[in-house]
């Protein structure tokens, strides 16, 4: 097991972007909107990325892929300005923006570790504290927070870590990997320390003209967050402090990864499919949306609320994530940086995933959520989420983190595509990650749980499979 006593810390820097040639450093400030206002606060989204080495003694890490990786984030941040900046809230401003100064700077941590390399990358069930320290502390305090923070750990003859810690209320899933490719790739084409132009689709843009609030969903969840516990509203309303585990998550957890192939996925939804042909009541197979997140996300809820067992009654709420950039008229491009992402959910009752069809209940329940977005994506979004924002402690929460098609396998620094990559602050908020898997044939399952649930889990997970 990796403890603190096995990380050394050697280097804490500050990486400021890079300065463009003939042109004088400029400040900026960027208004955040009801989309990171749903996030204001939130744990940060901590990831770590895992790469192995085949020539990886400590004088060619420090000589060779260190300078290179701090060069190519400088580089990388002349063009996301906003990430070298501090999440603040002004007393003369209505909203929290983002103030980028010129002398502001990322935090990277540099770091050694003595920890089995093989264990940390493996599938195996390990202790959450076991990735703690290959992730920074994102700083944060009454009057600003910080955007990310980052941290490389070597592990010598094995390989290195590029942990990164963000702040959800200044960038979602989308942004983050967005940025994390663009760094990647000024990496690998590093020259002799020369300018290197970003691909088109990794120029972020910064733009909010386009993004309106007419149902004033901005104020509602930062109204929401003010009563959260933790949040002390009356003695400074505008601080800027990380709430701890909001849903009040036990620190006795395990984690573990699993994976789907794209086999087992299209078993999957050929068995919803078959439920709906044969089933009265559910819907005809023509209607139903079977994308591999709703797929792998029936699968998986199915699983966990057997996992759980207890009372068949309790309400289930399955959560999911959708990306609105193409979904709001008018659109925002693409590459948009920011929080462009409404949580969507479901609720059912244990009992009923339970049964033998439970798998197709949920794939149908998914299937109507996403195919509901085209009818307006916030119709009706404050009584949705004040609904189970005012749910009692009897039910459980199923969040589904990430997407297969962010692609965290293909963020390639120069030395070789990630041995693993590790959703690691799931832990704070009960969710489940999801990407592709390491090799493309499928998607890579992370979860933490107490370890009874988790091997429960892993046993009608792996037996579940085959008889479907």
């Amino acid at each position: 097991m990796a403890s603190l006593n096995s990380v050394k810390i050697l280097e804490v820097c500050q990486v400021a972007p890079a300065k463009e040639s003939g042109e004088s450093a400029t400040g900026l400030s960027l208004p955040l909107t009801f989309y990171d206002a749903r996030f204001f606060r939130s744990p940060p989204a901590e990831r770590i990325y895992f790469y192995k080495l085949t020539a990886s003694s400590s004088t060619f890490f420090h000589s060779q892929i260190l300078p290179l990786l701090k060069h190519a984030l400088s580089q990388t941040l002349l063009h996301f300005l906003p990430v070298a900046g501090k999440l603040t809230w002004p007393s003369h401003s209505s909203k929290t923006i983002i103030v980028y100064a010129p002398d502001d700077a990322v935090s990277l941590t540099v770091a050694e570790s003595c920890a089995d390399f093989n264990r940390l990358v493996s599938n195996e069930i390990r202790e959450v504290a076991e990735s703690r320290p290959y992730v920074p502390e994102l700083l944060a305090s009454d009057a600003m927070a910080s955007i990310i923070a980052l941290q490389i750990t070597l592990f010598p003859n094995k390989g290195f870590s590029i942990g990164i810690a963000m702040n959800h209320a200044a960038l979602d899933g989308k942004s983050a990997s967005m940025f994390l490719k663009a760094w990647a790739h000024l990496c690998k084409q590093s020259d002799n320390g020369k300018i290197i132009p970003l691909l088109p689709e990794l120029i972020p843009s910064f733009d909010r003209a386009s993004i309106k609030d007419p149902d004033g969903l901005e104020q509602f969840y930062l109204n929401h967050r003010r009563a959260t516990p933790g949040f002390d509203s009356e003695s400074n309303p505008r601080s800027m402090k990380i709430l701890p585990n909001i849903l009040g998550v036990s620190t006795n957890l395990v984690r573990c990864t699993f994976q789907l192939s794209r086999e087992s996925i299209q078993k999957i939804r050929e068995h919803v499919l078959s439920c709906h042909q044969s089933h009265a009541g559910l819907k005809s197979m023509e209607n139903l949306h079977l994308s591999t997140l709703v797929v792998t996300s029936s699968y998986v809820s199915v699983c966990l609320v057997k996992a759980r067992g207890g009372d068949s009654s309790r309400r289930v709420y399955i959560f999911v994530p959708a990306d609105c950039r193409s979904r709001i008229d008018p659109s925002i491009p693409s590459n948009y940086f920011g929080n462009c992402v409404y949580v969507l959910y479901t609720v059912v009752e244990a009992g009923i995933l339970m049964e033998k069809n439970g798998v197709a209940i949920a794939a149908e329940k998914l299937s109507d959520l996403i195919k509901g977005l085209n009818k307006g994506v916030f119709q009706g979004a404050k009584e949705r989420d004040g609904r189970w924002m005012a749910e009692g402690a009897e039910m459980q929460m199923i969040g589904i983190m990430g997407s297969p098609k962010f692609k965290y396998y293909e963020e390639d620094f120069g030395w070789g595509r990630p041995e693993k990559v590790e959703n690691s602050s799931i832990y704070k908020i009960t969710a489940v990650s999801l990407m592709e898997d390491k090799d493309g044939n499928g998607v890579q399952i992370g979860l933490v749980l107490p370890r009874h649930e988790m091997e429960a889990f892993a046993s009608l997970f792996l037996q579940g499979l085959p008889v479907l």
